[in-house]
């Protein structure tokens, strides 16, 4: 099979969950999503990711985002985990994992997404099997692919970059727009260069033209 990438369609599958079976594309429905992976159930990094998605649940819930994670355990684990990660993660705020988590014992959801760790040899279960690596993909609404990250099982994912991307995706898709280095929501953003100057006095009044012709850059909100 060959690599996903961006623009492609997220391939669709059916999986037992912490929440109930579900259909992927089915379980997105009308709204955004994001699905990350994790190496195995009851590893340091991992629980300290889980705890934080779970926190900034209405960060999520505001951008119209669902997020479903994967790792590479059955369901009973995935079960006896999430009372772990609510435990540790209470001490930073309240902490309740209402999303699901894929079971994914097999590989086979981690092999359809291409997420198995072949960079680090030491990264098995006791069958041998690869473990999944860090790996996220948010996917919009149509189920196309639009973004991908891939960590190494041993660096902790910054949720504040993927949440950024997604202001970037969401603001770009409702307007003519690309955002710069660094941006945050709230910040200028950048004229697509598909807009011509005429037209982007008419639809960024606020529109700065700068000395390089093919940079101009405007406030924006919405």
């Amino acid at each position: 099979m060959p690599s996903l990438r961006l623009g492609n369609i997220a391939p669709d599958f059916e999986a037992e969950t912490t929440a109930g079976k579900i259909k992927f594309h089915d379980w997105i429905g009308d709204s955004w999503a994001i699905l990350f992976s994790h190496p195995g159930d009851f590893t340091p990094v991992c629980t300290t990711e889980l705890g934080e998605v779970a926190r900034r649940a209405d960060d999520f819930a505001k951008r119209n985002v669902k997020v479903i994670g994967i790792s590479a355990n059955g369901l009973s684990d995935h079960e006896k985990w999430v009372e772990d990660i609510e435990e540790f993660g209470a001490r930073y705020g309240p902490t309740n994992v209402k999303f699901p988590i894929i079971a994914d014992e097999d590989r086979k959801i981690s092999v359809l997404y291409d997420m198995l760790d072949e960079q680090d040899a030491t990264n098995r279960d006791g069958k041998g099997l690869p473990f999944t690596i860090r790996t996220v993909f948010v996917i919009d609404p149509k189920k196309v692919i639009r973004l991908m990250i891939a960590y190494p099982a041993s660096t902790g994912r910054n949720f504040d970059e993927v949440l950024r991307v997604v202001d970037s995706l969401q603001l770009g898709d409702k307007h003519r727009i690309t955002t710069p280095v660094n941006w945050s929501k709230g910040e200028d953003v950048i004229v697509h260069p598909t807009v011509n100057n005429d037209e982007a006095k008419v639809l960024f009044p606020e529109v700065t033209f700068h000395k390089q012709p093919y940079l101009r850059t405007t406030p924006l909100s919405g």
